[in-house]
C-alpha cells in the first residue's frame, strides 16, 4: 500500500482557486459580499468595477420528457422541469422557446372579472407558494382576491362575486367588498 505524499497539499492556496476568485474584467480579486437577496462574490475595486456572480446556480433540470405532448407556441415536445421556484412543464427547444406552464395550472374558470368585467379569475401561485386569484386580462386589470371564487352575486350589496372563506366556525360564502359584511355558511 502506498503512502500520500503530504507536501502535495501543503500550498496555502492552488492554481484554480487563485483564477477562480479574479474578476475577469478588471483583474482584482473577487470577495464574498451580502445583499438582500443573500451572498455573492464581488470584485474588491468596486465602484470603479462592478462585476458581480452569483454564489449559487439557479439552473432548470430536466425531469422527464413528455412524450406524445407539443408545445402551443413551437410544435416540439414538452419536458417536466425542476427549477427554482420547483416542478414546471417547459419546451425542450428552451432558450429557442420561451413557453412554460405550471403543473397545476388550470384554464380561465366560469368567475367573471368584477372588476373589468371582460377578463376571468384565474389560480396563480406567488413566488412564497401560495395561491390567489387574479383577472387574466393583467397587465390591464389588476383585480386580485386571496380567497377561491364563485360565480354567485352578493344579495345584500349586489357585487358579481363572492368567495370561499376558511373562518374558525367552518366554510364560509362571503363576499370580498370591504363594506359589506354579507357571510353565509356553505
Amino acid at each position: 500500500m502506498s503512502k500520500i505524499d503530504p507536501t502535495l497539499f501543503s500550498a496555502h492556496e492552488h492554481a484554480l482557486e487563485r483564477e477562480h476568485h479574479l474578476c475577469p474584467l478588471c483583474g482584482g480579486s473577487l470577495s464574498v459580499r451580502y445583499g438582500k437577496h443573500g451572498p455573492f462574490l464581488g470584485c474588491s475595486a468596486y465602484p470603479a468595477c462592478d462585476y458581480i456572480r452569483p454564489l449559487t446556480s439557479h439552473s432548470v433540470e430536466l425531469q422527464k420528457v413528455l412524450e406524445g405532448s407539443a408545445c402551443p407556441a413551437c410544435g416540439q415536445l414538452l419536458a417536466i422541469k425542476k427549477g427554482r421556484y420547483g416542478l414546471f412543464i417547459g419546451c425542450t427547444q428552451y432558450p429557442l422557446c420561451l413557453h412554460i406552464e405550471s403543473q397545476d395550472e388550470q384554464g380561465p374558470s366560469d368567475v367573471l372579472c368584477p372588476a373589468c368585467g371582460r377578463g376571468h379569475l384565474v389560480s396563480r401561485t406567488s413566488r412564497y407558494g401560495k395561491i390567489f386569484y387574479a383577472c387574466d386580462g393583467f397587465p390591464h386589470c389588476k383585480y386580485v382576491v386571496n380567497d377561491k371564487p364563485v360565480a354567485k352575486p352578493c344579495p345584500q350589496c349586489g357585487w358579481p362575486m363572492l368567495i370561499e372563506r376558511q373562518t374558525r366556525q367552518g366554510h364560509k360564502l362571503c363576499c370580498p367588498q370591504k363594506l359589506c359584511d354579507y357571510q353565509t355558511d356553505l
